[in-house]
């Protein structure tokens, strides 16, 4: 065995050193040799040839020579394989350093202060995102955040689909469409700032849950921080779109919910954290760790400004009032006549009720004694404010309870006499019926019966939505999910009168959120749609953010043979964008290299990576400042209903 690749097999044996392909990362090996790490030290010790490498002998004791070791592992050719040969025919190195091994990491959150690019999603046909991984920090951001071309416009309604031709707006000048947009969620939330920062009333999100199955699929260091850094990067922007007095509801599991937390703490402070809500989303389950299984997922609820006082969570509840010939003039309600407190907190309220009518006695609950005291029982019985059981046929009741005027109710609250605060718990409540059996399976029920099959996993079913929808937005006000999935949200916005957006970037969105939307206007009857009395009718407008590396990365990712992926890189060499420091040419040398690593185990995957490494990533797709670029071709149509959307920005 040569001297180079002894070195390289002991310094993998520390997991330090080894990225998440088995590949060492001289960065990091670097790093701990600058810093005279006490087990990379004692690693080296451990063999003779290494030790006379990089070590003198002075006086019986061994000195690290760092300066010779760090200049020998630091040669060119000291990682002379086919996969960095290749990356650096092509020019994939800057400063001497390759890519993967740019910046040391610490295993906290090395992404934090980054933006993560990449869209996820939890589905069986999702697609991974192969430069997951790859940051691209704030000075090489450039205009990746900027607003996008908008393109393949189509308005459906009842008639059908349609060409649009123009935006509504409110005499605020405000976008009132429903909104479906297709691309990566990142950057269509910064694309929607320009008409809509400020103006969405509820977010809600179910993103991927970081768990076995979803498509993290990396070591728990980088696992963890990629996945925090992608929340972070998404609900930085969510909160730049919400009112003062937005709530936003993130759907989560147990994995990472106490993580994320903290981290929407931080967006969007602890003091604007509202509740943890629970769902139950199954009866039991047997194959679990510790025999005990974990039936419940998690919604962290958030407003982005609103003050304690506001009433974000009040609601009409249909009280029922009565009116009877003896207050023909006034309508009243039943409340309880008794507290939660006992008779010996309440000494005065220790006494039996007796019916004047009848003699009828009803003697005190010690442990919820009556809520009038012994003195003011005869006032009460005078204004007529207690019923007994027996004054009205149509009510039964067994204890004496307090009647309450609605004249009274409207002097002391107003117009807001019938509302009452919900319970944190609110969806126990509102929805028992389905708490008793898999909410999650009611999801999938909705879905099975609107497209006769099993069209996508764990879908959140409609009820659920229209709790929500109901308790924290009015007619009008405008939903955003932008983890659209199967259109769940915004099928249910669109039953209640609500605006919605709704983004998601896989390829199902046509078939599955569009085709859900295209039969809610037909006046479909599941889900909600009892409940909220939905007859049909309305529309929504379809775009796309307009693709131009995207198109490469997904070509890339669908490729099935090594010779595809070459084909795709002489076209990108001829039309797409590079990063700047990858050589636009193909050396022989480098298609020798690469034709090499696609033999190689796992050999075609390693080839997408280093492809997808080669687009810039702030030109995946087409920037509004480029419209009128002929290189982008962008229509007559596009440029004008660009023109019309974006408004004053357009020209920005």
């Amino acid at each position: 065995m040569s001297f180079h690749l002894k070195l390289i097999n002991l310094l993998k044996t520390d997991p330090r050193f080894v990225d998440d392909d088995g590949e060492l990362i001289i960065a990091a090996v670097q790093d701990r040799a600058w810093k005279l790490d006490r087990d990379l030290v004692k690693l080296l010790l451990s063999d003779k040839e290494i030790k006379a490498k990089f070590f003198d002998e002075i006086e019986g004791h061994w000195i690290f020579n760092v300066n010779t070791f760090i200049d020998y592992i630091s040669q060119k050719n000291f990682l002379d394989n086919s996969y960095t040969r290749f990356r650096n025919r092509i020019g994939l190195t800057i400063g001497g350093k390759f890519l993967r091994e740019r910046g040391e990491v610490a295993l906290v959150w090395p992404y934090k202060d980054t933006v993560l690019e990449g869209g996820q999603t939890k589905e069986e046909e999702k697609r991974k995102e192969i430069f997951f991984n790859e940051v691209l920090a704030q000075d090489e951001i450039n205009r990746l955040l900027d607003p996008k071309v908008l393109t393949r416009f189509a308005r459906y309604t009842a008639k059908g689909k349609e060409k649009v031709r123009d935006f509504r707006r409110d005499e605020n000048g405000v976008i009132r469409e429903n909104l479906i947009i297709k691309g990566n969620n990142l950057l269509a939330l910064h694309t929607l700032k320009t008409q809509f920062r400020g103006k969405v009333k509820l977010i809600y999100i179910d993103p991927p849950y970081n768990i076995e199955g979803d498509s993290f699929g990396y070591n728990d260091s980088f696992n963890h921080s990629t996945w925090l850094t992608f929340m972070k990067n998404r609900l930085e922007v969510a909160r730049e779109l919400m009112k003062p007095d937005g709530v936003i509801f993130i759907h989560i599991g147990d994995q990472e919910m106490h993580y994320l937390k903290l981290v929407a703490d931080d967006v969007f402070s602890r003091e604007n954290f509202i509740a943890t809500v629970p769902r139950k989303t199954r009866s039991g389950k047997s194959d679990v760790p510790y025999r005990l299984s974990q039936d419940f997922d998690w919604m962290l609820l958030y407003t982005k400004g609103a003050s304690k006082t506001d009433e974000l969570f009040q609601r009409t509840v249909g009280r029922k009032y009565y009116k009877t010939p003896d207050f023909p003039d006034d309508e009243w309600r039943l409340t309880d006549l008794t507290t939660q407190r006992t008779i010996w907190e309440r000494p005065n309220s220790n006494f039996t009720l007796v019916n004047p009518k009848n003699g009828q006695e009803f003697p005190v609950n010690p442990n919820r004694c009556w809520g009038i005291t012994k003195d003011s029982v005869d006032d009460y019985l005078r204004r007529k404010k207690i019923v007994f059981p027996g004054d009205y046929d149509f009510l039964d009741i067994e204890r004496p309870a307090m009647r309450v005027f609605k004249s009274e109710e409207i002097g002391r609250k107003g117009d807001d006499y019938d509302k009452s605060y919900v319970s944190s718990d609110f969806l126990n409540q509102a929805m028992d019926e389905l708490l008793k059996s898999m909410v999650n399976k009611k999801g999938t029920d909705e879905i099975v019966e609107l497209f006769g099959r099993k069209a996508f996993s764990y879908p959140k079913n409609e009820i659920l939505l229209q709790r929500i929808i109901e308790y924290t937005t009015k007619p009008g006000d405008i939903v955003l999910d932008f983890f659209l999935g199967s259109g769940t949200t915004a099928a249910v916005a669109h039953k209640m009168g609500r605006q919605y957006i709704g983004i998601e970037q896989m390829d199902y969105i046509e078939t599955i959120p569009v085709e859900r939307l295209k039969k809610v206007i037909a006046g479909e009857q599941g889900g909600a749609s009892k409940a909220v009395n939905w007859q049909g009718g309305g529309d929504f407008i379809y775009c796309e953010l307009m693709k131009y590396n995207e198109a490469f990365m997904e070509r890339i990712q669908a490729a099935k043979t090594s010779e595809e992926l070459l084909k795709i890189w002489q076209d990108m060499a001829e039309g797409s964008f590079l990063n700047w420091y990858v050589n636009p040419e193909m050396p022989e040398e480098a298609i020798k290299d690469f034709e090499a690593l696609g033999k190689e185990p796992d050999g075609l995957e390693k080839q997408k990576r280093l492809l997808a490494e080669l687009l810039d990533k702030n030109q995946l797709y087409v920037n509004l400042s480029e419209i009128d670029d002929a290189q982008f071709n962008v229509s007559e149509e596009d440029k004008a209903l660009n023109k019309a959307f974006y408004g004053e920005a357009y020209n920005a």
